[in-house]
């Protein structure tokens, strides 16, 4: 049982994409293969602004092509939809239900995170109750969430002497500023508009994909 844990866990690292509101799934799925093509290690769906019919339609086809390149696919907010696609786990914001709840969707063996915004007892509390890794931010002004809360460096170097889980980062980052956070403590980036948002979306994830994760 450890040792699958361990193996969940491990999945959590690296640049981590989550994906832009976007109604065309083709070209969302465009999106993701170029990112993935060039060092994504995990995928997040997140569309906002998408009816049920067309996240379950995305999702779906985000399964199949995370399956391609062996990357796990995280669905956010949405256990019930993460259980439906067999995605790899949910992430969790503040107002989107508790980890007990997730986890009783989608059994032991999927991956729970939750956002831990700038609160190191939320962090706490919700690896007591089984997450298994934890997202603080935002740690740079964010074009997504330009009201979102502000996190520091020194929030990760605590949370990285006092959790054994996955950190993930999140908020403004670039492949520069990035390196400020990785050398903090955190395991993986979490970008949006830095990759997808970007010129050459290639170029964008091979950027962050060279950074040092270890």
């Amino acid at each position: 049982m450890k040792s699958n844990l361990n193996a969940r866990i491990n999945l959590i690292c690296g640049l981590y994409a989550i994906t832009p509101d976007e109604a065309d799934t083709a070209e969302l799925l465009r999106k993701v293969r170029m990112a993935l093509l060039c060092g994504v290690r995990v995928i997040q769906y997140r569309n906002k602004t998408a009816e049920a019919a067309l996240r379950q339609e995305q999702a779906g086809a985000l399964r199949e092509l995370t399956r391609e390149f062996a990357v796990p696919l995280i669905i956010n907010d949405d256990a019930v939809l993460a259980r439906q696609v067999a995605a790899d786990g949910v992430h969790l914001g503040g107002a989107d239900g508790s980890v007990a709840d997730a986890r009783a969707v989608l059994g032991s063996g999927k991956l729970i995170g939750v956002s831990c915004y700038n609160r190191l007892a939320l962090a706490h509390e919700a690896v007591r109750l089984g997450a298994d890794y934890v997202a603080f931010g935002s740690f740079f002004p964010s074009m997504v969430k330009p009201d979102a809360v502000v996190a520091t460096p020194d929030l990760l170097r605590q949370a990285r002497r006092e959790l054994v889980v996955p950190l993930v980062a999140i908020g403004g980052i670039d492949a520069q500023n990035g390196v400020l956070l990785l050398e903090a403590g955190a395991n993986a980036l979490a970008v949006i508009s830095a990759v997808f948002a970007a010129p050459d979306i290639r170029l964008a994830a091979r950027q962050f994909s060279t950074l040092d994760y270890s």
